[in-house]
């Protein structure tokens, strides 16, 4: 494999979680029990129907935290529940799960793990 050849992965989705700001590190930690490798955590500001206030209507901007993590298709069940159950996601207010099938994702692979785990690599395409 030389440097311009990418590993591509297929077989992946992301789990997207979005929840009250403060909760992720524990969220990422029961994943990882269950199996994920890392995660990536933003933080940003949203409003949904719990945070609607008074007989105006006005939103009050909320902290969250955004949590996706990439997961082989096989682990997305597990991992999925942990995350739920972390995140006490069946309580109104305290977020949204949703999962994103990926046709395909690439990052760097060492080759030993690449040709254990049977990807393939594709050359990029010259401009």
């Amino acid at each position: 494999m030389n440097k311009n050849e990418i590993i591509v992965l297929t077989d992946v989705a992301l789990i997207t979680c979005i929840v009250p700001r403060g909760k992720a590190d524990a969220i990422v930690a029961a994943a990882q029990e269950a199996g994920a490798h890392g995660a990536t955590i933003f933080h940003a500001r949203g409003e949904g129907t719990r945070e609607r206030l008074g007989i105006l209507g006005l939103a009050a901007e909320v902290e969250k935290e955004v949590i996706n993590i990439l997961v082989a298709t096989d682990q997305v069940d597990r991992i999925f529940e942990r995350i739920y159950l972390a995140g006490d996601l069946d309580t109104p207010g305290m977020g949204l799960i949703y999962v994103t099938p990926l046709e395909k994702a690439a990052t760097h692979i060492p080759r030993e793990i690449a040709e254990r785990l049977g990807r393939h690599a594709m050359r990029p395409k010259k401009p």
